[in-house]
């Protein structure tokens, strides 16, 4: 899986030993990892870049979750056909953080 970021969410990542994902906050109701790297790399190039908040960097970070777990949540395709993530309530992403297995690592990095 992967997960777009910005460089605040990247520091609260980096502060955790890259071994979870920060909570959501109170406007955040869903945690979504996508499903393809291309895709991720789109948000992180196109979106995260233009955003003052995000520190005009993205990042794509890679990480896994035990299969188990995660098949309880549904693939939502939000676009094209590659665009595919999870809907995580922030309710539970304590537990999904819970079950990644081994760290999140960062595999690339985009400047605007």
């Amino acid at each position: 899986m992967f997960r777009p970021v910005g460089q605040a969410e990247l520091d609260l990542i980096e502060a955790t030993g890259f071994q979870t994902f920060p909570p959501r906050l109170p406007i955040q109701p869903i945690f979504y990892p996508v499903l393809d790297q291309a895709y991720a790399e789109q948000i992180a190039r196109d979106w995260n870049t233009r955003d003052a908040a995000s520190g005009h960097v993205g990042y794509v970070t890679r990480f896994q979750v035990a299969r188990p777990f995660v098949d309880r949540y549904e693939v939502q395709v939000v676009g094209a056909s590659r665009h595919r993530e999870l809907w995580v309530p922030a309710e539970e992403l304590e537990e999904f953080n819970g079950h990644i297995v081994g760290a999140i690592e960062v595999i690339c990095q985009f400047k605007a």
